[in-house]
């Protein structure tokens, strides 16, 4: 399937209890640790942001932050950052790492789906693998949308379903069921999916195919990292008994093999996402 223009699920007729699960979302967010997971990926934040081409100065706002690496990209560039998230512990990971490069940013907890913030109040809105997982797309490209000026940008990082963390939810997924009528986090990597939630207020939306290099010392060692701290991942594994966590472990360790270019024992394997950048009219 081609990742750029697959056509996204329509949302099923009865309403999703968004706030249950947004609830589950948020216990499982605050599980493991995944700012030891972010912070291995701070490359894809450098790269949006001159995706972007952030200029000194420019108001711009993360949403669904984590640890901060969208928002130490635009820090390092001279940009007057907001680094919002719906779990506290995260932001005061990226507080952490703010501090010690010496950055002045804001932190606030924050819903991406209720941002406290008035309309048009940012050159730029920011998210790396972050509003892709809100339980309601429309709202969050609503809200993003909202407190973005005319002629701002909104720029994202979002895994794709072909690629290999879309696998990895795909996978889960046949272990543990999603939440009725709530769509998949990697359509949010799709093409047909950016047209639906930001066409109609997007004067031009570029999409391009990235890919992030996962590098671990092997497949077992990703699993590992994964299985303690990556929340969606850890929070699957709990809800399974021995027998299915065995069966999902081994479905998991001949997924990232099946993407892994190494040859020496350790895994180094491409993981495709999209990189995007809205202009909003």
């Amino acid at each position: 399937m081609n990742t750029l223009s697959a056509t996204a699920t329509p949302t099923t007729a009865a309403q999703p209890d968004f706030a249950a699960v947004k609830t589950r979302q948020h216990a499982a967010w605050s599980s493991g640790d995944y700012a030891i997971i972010g912070a291995t990926l701070q490359i894809v934040g450098e790269s949006l942001a001159e995706a972007m081409d952030l200029r000194a100065g420019q108001r711009v706002l993360d949403v669904a932050a984590g640890n901060g690496n969208v928002t130490l990209a635009a820090a390092r560039r001279w940009c007057d950052v907001v680094s919002t998230d719906y779990v506290g512990a995260l932001l005061a990971r990226g507080r952490e790492r703010a501090a010690a490069e010496r950055f002045e940013v804001e932190f606030r907890e924050a819903d991406v789906e209720a941002l406290p913030f008035a309309d048009g109040s940012f050159d730029a809105v920011v998210s790396t693998y972050g509003c892709m997982f809100a339980p309601n797309p429309r709202r969050t490209a609503a809200e993003m949308l909202r407190v973005c000026k005319a002629g701002g940008k909104i720029g994202m990082a979002n895994w794709t379903p072909d690629g290999m963390i879309g696998q990895v939810f795909k996978t889960i997924g046949k272990y543990v069921s999603p939440p009725a009528g709530v769509d998949s986090p990697a359509l949010w990597g799709t093409r047909a999916r950016l047209d639906e939630l930001f066409g109609a207020q997007a004067s031009k939306i570029d999409a391009q195919p990235r890919h992030f290099v996962f590098r671990y010392r092997s497949p077992q060692h990703m699993l590992d990292t994964f299985r303690n701290y990556y929340g969606p991942v850890l929070k699957t594994f709990a809800a399974l008994d021995e027998g299915k966590q065995a069966a999902l472990a081994a479905d998991l360790i001949a997924l990232f093999g099946r993407f892994n270019r190494a040859d020496d024992g350790t895994l180094v394997a491409p993981g495709e996402y999209l990189e995007i950048v809205i202009t909003k009219r």
